[in-house]
């Protein structure tokens, strides 16, 4: 029989009403909805860089950097791959003067082999001949390894692309903003973040490299030499933030690299710090370097400045420890983002900055929207004249899923741009697809002789699966689209997976109550649909 349980309409009619209530303050202006009561939520939909501006941001690699960090990351490769690995090789100090590695094998018998293992951490560039580092013999003792420039120049591409990825997360985690992050030429990033209007604050957020180190602090150092700026063999001076410098080896212990998480807490005394977790490798390391080290002091170091340097009082197993500094609230949540995002392999420089105003603006929301209401109205028309009664609820359907729609985009703070105004237009135009489709086959039943209820039953049953079917393949498209868009294309898949869970909803579950009721209420004997 044709029913529809009492607890269904009551569950139906609450999810509507809630996902209307959601839509209401994106509906009015920002002063309207700030006089709402406070039972509605205060979530609204943010409108798209071409509809209502934001900030614009030029960035460009420190090449300097690039260098720096590509002979840190040789440097560590050089020493785990001579030291630590079977057989030993014995090594001096690792130099790093003149933007290049040098450093003495003890072993006139073992430099032949050390020679070789060098060989085999270098890589070919490309089909250039050339390869990203070269190795010399200095003299019978002293290996030097120079970057190459071809090398330098593959290194730099690879750092922009992952800094790219980089600056997307920390903007948007969730990927539903619809900001423009882009690489121009070979060192360039191009950020548009859509209804931001302070560069400065996207600046902070996105100009912190997050490189996070711990290093053991060098006790040994000469505080007369450290004034001078000279540091003993092996380690390095660094600024500490709360003024001052301090000596602390260049070998790091454990990097923000090996971090899976990183959160705003307090500690025990009620002050902010950064809780952060290291994975399964770090954990480990984390572990053994705090009990190869109880009682010495260690550096908490992030873009070569030194937040503090507590003493490693017992070791610090289970891969969980704690960031402290002179932190506020919002600095050390900021600095959570940026660690969890993941560090930038390269420090970005600022080279220009603006304020975006709207190159659409108004005109496209009016325009947009006049387009939704004559696609709507024009809908609404036809339903109403081809199905009668049936089209009526098809065209209050279509009402509630346009509501439902702003509601959920509110909801995940989506951002309204003009291709996603374009996506809200086809879903409106397609929402009534399912209820045509239900409609054609009840009408198919009556021709057939069936009576009035089991027609109805008939037709939402042997329709529904070819609906369901029909929007599974558009899920697909829009999910591709989402998964590998960006920018506009990112913004259309949204308002289309959105409008499809939605229309789907509402033209199966919602007109089904509606037609349900009805015929409770009137019984009627025959349909004209």
């Amino acid at each position: 029989m044709f029913e529809f349980p009492r607890w269904k309409v009551w569950a139906v009619t609450l999810l509507i009403l809630f996902g209307i209530l959601l839509a209401v303050p994106s509906l009015m202006s920002e002063s309207q909805a700030k006089k709402l009561p406070g039972f509605f939520p205060s979530a609204r939909i943010s409108l798209g860089l071409d509809l209502a501006g934001g900030s614009h941001l030029l960035l460009e690699a420190d090449a300097r950097d690039a260098d720096k960090q590509r002979l840190a990351a040789m440097e560590e490769q050089v020493v785990t791959n001579l030291r630590r690995e079977t057989p030993r090789i014995d090594i001096g100090d690792v130099s790093t003067a003149g933007g290049r590695l040098s450093f003495m094998v003890r072993s006139p018998a073992q430099f032949d082999a050390a020679f070789e293992r060098m060989r085999t951490l270098t890589q070919p560039v490309g089909l250039t001949g050339s390869r990203d580092w070269d190795v010399r013999r200095a003299d019978s003792s002293t290996i030097v390894m120079t970057p190459t420039a071809d090398g330098n120049a593959r290194a730099l591409k690879e750092a922009m692309t992952v800094a790219r990825d980089v600056v997307r997360r920390r903007i948007d985690p969730s990927g539903t903003k619809e900001i423009t992050v882009i690489n121009q030429g070979a060192n360039r990033i191009l950020v548009q973040v859509p209804g931001v209007e302070d560069p400065e604050a996207l600046k902070r957020l996105i100009g912190q490299t997050a490189r996070l180190e711990f290093k053991l602090v060098d006790q040994t150092a000469d505080p007369a030499q450290m004034a001078e700026g000279r540091a003993p063999p092996g380690s390095q001076i660094l600024p500490m933030v709360d003024g001052g410098v301090i000596a602390v080896k260049r070998r790091v212990m454990v990097s923000g690299d090996q971090l899976v998480d990183a959160k705003q807490s307090f500690d025990q005394d009620g002050r902010p710090v950064v809780s952060i977790t290291f994975n399964s490798a770090g954990a480990k390391r984390f572990g053994r370097a705090t009990q190869e080290n109880v009682n010495k002091p260690f550096a908490i170091i992030l873009d070569d400045r030194v937040l503090s340097a507590p003493n490693i009082n017992e070791p610090i197993l289970g891969g969980q420890a704690q960031i402290m500094g002179n932190f506020t609230v919002e600095s050390a949540n900021a600095l959570a983002i940026s660690l969890a995002s993941g560090k930038l392999p390269v420090k970005l420089i600022p080279v220009e900055e603006r304020t975006v105003s709207a190159d659409l603006g108004k005109d496209s929301i009016e325009k947009g929207a006049i387009a939704a209401i004559v696609a709507t109205l024009v809908v609404v028309i036809f339903m109403i004249v081809t199905y009668g009664r049936f089209g009526v609820y098809a065209t209050i359907a279509l009402i509630v899923n346009a509501l439902l729609i702003l509601g959920i985009m509110a909801v995940f703070n989506a951002t309204l741009t003009l291709p996603g105004i374009a996506g809200f237009v086809l879903t409106i135009g397609a929402a009534v697809d399912a209820n045509v489709l239900i409609n054609e086959r009840i009408r198919e039943e009556l021709r057939r002789g069936r009576r009035v209820l089991d027609a109805l039953e008939t037709g939402y049953k042997e329709a529904s699966t070819a609906i369901f079917d029909a929007n599974i393949t558009n899920t697909i498209a829009a999910a591709l689209m989402f998964y590998f868009g960006s920018g506009p294309i990112r913004g259309f898949a949204v308002v289309l997976l959105i409008g499809i869970v939605t229309s789907v909803f509402t033209a199966v579950n919602l007109t089904r109550m509606m037609v349900a009721l009805w015929v409770k209420s009137k019984r009627p004997r025959a349909l004209t649909i």
